[in-house]
């Protein structure tokens, strides 16, 4: 049972990944992201996950600096960008986030989405990076099956994170599965669906039953499947409201009854289907 915000999951080389943490998407670089950071850490908060396409790691940097917590408590991810892959690039880019994080080692380090001809020695970069201990785990981010089962046919080191949107319009069964038989945590991205998915009437119900907010039982939903979450958020109620969610679980009856939800719905892109420009604009 998942019953803090401590809470961590072993992944599969050791280290430990709080199952709950904070997203920065679109907050913006300086006070905005800052103080989104402060607050997260402040309401408990002890992972924090950024992107070199966020353009904002060293406002991430400076907040866990300047938040006075120890360094080891602080689980940091930051990803490499499409137009950055390729092995020389990819460590490239990895000093650039390591040096705007100002972080001497990075927690997790994830390949951002599976760019074709691109991603298998993006991969062998981020082996080398792990090998040399400038990042304790790495993982990929948007991977289907069929991408995590290239990797795994050209290293003997799998990926311990698989970052996908997940929530309960897109429940993405076959790929948990295959994740959990792999030993590869799933973590989700927008698992609040920007919203879309508080006023159906099963998750109406279920706020209504257990004295929670819409997104308090979406994100008690991803933990319940044993999904690590990082909702985003830049307001310091909202970061606290989305953290209150360890003083209740959901029934098994509940759980499926959102499972009943899923409509293979992506609110992002495809995988498979990748346009640059949806993300840059």
């Amino acid at each position: 049972m998942i019953q803090s915000i401590q809470d961590r999951v072993k992944l599969a080389n050791g280290v430990e990944m709080p199952w709950f943490g904070l997203g920065v998407y679109k907050a913006a670089e300086g006070e905005e992201v800052i103080g989104a950071v402060r607050a997260a850490l402040k309401a408990g908060y002890r992972s924090i996950d950024t992107a070199s396409l966020y353009q904002n790691e060293v406002g991430v940097g400076q907040a866990i600096r300047e938040s006075g917590i120890p360094r080891d408590e602080i689980f940091v991810t930051t990803k490499v960008w499409n137009t950055e892959q390729g092995y020389d690039e990819t460590l490239a880019a990895f000093e650039r986030s390591r040096k705007r994080l100002g972080l001497e080692v990075i927690d997790l380090y994830l390949i951002h989405w599976p760019v074709k001809e691109k991603f298998l020695d993006t991969w062998r970069a981020l082996e080398t990076l792990y090998k040399e201990r400038k990042v304790r785990a790495i993982g990929v981010s948007n991977f289907n099956i069929h991408h995590l089962e290239a990797v795994m046919n050209i290293s003997d080191i799998n990926p311990m994170v698989n970052q996908v949107e997940f929530h309960p319009f897109l429940t993405q069964k076959p790929l948990l599965t295959f994740c959990k038989e792999h030993d590869i945590q799933l973590e989700a991205w927008r698992p609040l669906t920007k919203g879309e998915i508080f006023t159906h009437p099963v998750v109406q119900a279920l706020a209504k039953k257990y004295g929670k907010t819409p997104a308090q039982i979406v994100l008690r939903w991803n933990l319940e499947h044993r999904v690590v979450t990082i909702p985003k958020s830049v307001r310091e109620e909202r970061i606290q409201e989305n953290a209150n969610i360890f003083d209740f679980h959901l029934s098994p009856e509940d759980v499926e009854a959102l499972d009943g939800l899923n409509e293979d719905r992506r609110l992002g892109q495809n995988p498979d289907s990748f346009s640059f420009d949806f993300y840059i604009s």
